[in-house]
């Protein structure tokens, strides 16, 4: 095997939790050429991955865009196809795009993993790995290429001009945690926690630890009048960066942070891929998939309650990637819940082993 393309569009936090698949093959087979198809986002968080090409795709552009991207890709390899496809997102766009990227072997997930009909594009698929971390989903591709990763590597790259971004947001001489309160917003798909709540933790942090809050997220409406919100209520100062640094800078803040505090969202994964303490709320997901790989002690866990209040069932007879649909959910984490996580994180070593 020569090289190879990875095919994986979104979101942050599975990106995150796929870096240490490129790793493994990395350090298994360091001539190995490595190209990666990557959503416009995921790639501004991950650019200038050692070793590897991106080719950004964005959804926008439809069939045109696939067309385009192939016409790229032959250009840029003379009409060769690659030797290996790994289709790692098993969404039906992503599934039509993998027909337009040339390959001699396909390779996508198994018969439980293969949502939107995914195994009708693939020639191969990964041996049955049920109940697994998404992280641990992506490692069973470099499994089936023969490849037995070892200790899980990062080394997402920061330049220099993100670094400089971040020190203007950072509190001087004092530690901080990160607290990004909002999940993406999808239909149906309720993760995030009450303001008040969010704000008596601020509160609590500060006056317990001496930690100062510094608010993240992106620029919609919602994320934005949920920072100002918290920022009202809490007593406690509060640095207030919604929708003001890049990405990258983003990640620079959770290295240094002491801890970083969202729900089933992107900055959980991204303080893993940094060793920052993960402080995840969990009611409507299920984090032993979708929690943050390293760190799961530190997740605050009502998921297996939301099941069986909201879904008359018990945790070990639903589905691996069962949602909870209920926003009620969310009201079995409780104030304690969350500061004993905190207090788990503050009595921890300052970096995840």
């Amino acid at each position: 095997m020569r090289d190879l393309c990875i095919l994986r569009l979104s979101a942050l936090g599975d990106v995150c939790n796929l870096v240490p698949s490129v790793r493994a093959l990395q350090t298994a087979q360091p001539e190995l050429k490595i190209t990666w198809i990557i959503g416009r986002a995921e790639y501004s968080l991950l650019e200038g991955l050692e070793g590897v090409d991106f080719l950004v795709y964005d959804k926008k552009t439809g069939l045109a865009g696939m067309a385009a991207l192939r016409k790229k890709l032959l250009a840029q390899r003379n009409g060769q196809p690659f030797d290996v496809l790994l289709h790692m997102q098993a969404a039906l766009r992503a599934s039509l795009l993998s027909r337009f990227i040339p390959a001699r072997r396909r390779i996508g997930f198994d018969a439980e993993r293969a949502k939107d009909f995914q195994n009708w594009f693939v020639h191969e698929q990964l041996a049955a790995n049920p109940r697994q971390h998404v992280g641990e989903g992506f490692l069973d591709f470099v499994r089936h290429l023969g490849v037995q990763p070892g200790p899980l590597q990062w080394g997402i790259p920061l330049p220099q001009t993100a670094v400089d971004e971040a020190r203007r947001w950072q509190p001087e001489d004092q530690a901080y945690l990160v607290l990004s309160p909002c999940s993406s917003n999808r239909a149906r798909n309720w993760r995030n926690w009450s303001n008040q709540g969010y704000a008596a933790l601020v509160d609590y942090a500060y006056e317990n630890y001496g930690l100062q809050t510094l608010l993240t997220g992106g620029p919609t409406e919602l994320e934005q009048e949920t920072a100002k919100t918290i920022a009202e209520l809490a007593k406690a100062p509060v640095i207030n960066a919604t929708g003001q640094t890049s990405l990258k800078a983003l990640l620079c803040l959770i290295r240094d942070a002491r801890l970083v505090v969202a729900p089933d969202s992107g900055p959980i994964h991204m303080a893993v891929a940094m060793q920052t303490p993960p402080l995840g709320l969990y009611a409507t997901s299920n984090p032993d998939r979708t929690g943050p790989w390293l760190g799961r002690e530190f997740v605050a866990n009502r998921y297996p309650e939301a099941v069986k209040h909201f879904l008359d069932r018990d945790v070990n007879q639903v589905g691996w990637g069962q949602r909870v649909r209920d926003p009620a959910a969310l009201d079995l984490i409780t104030q304690e819940d969350v500061q004993q996580r905190l207090d788990a994180i503050m009595n921890s070593k300052e970096k995840l082993a």
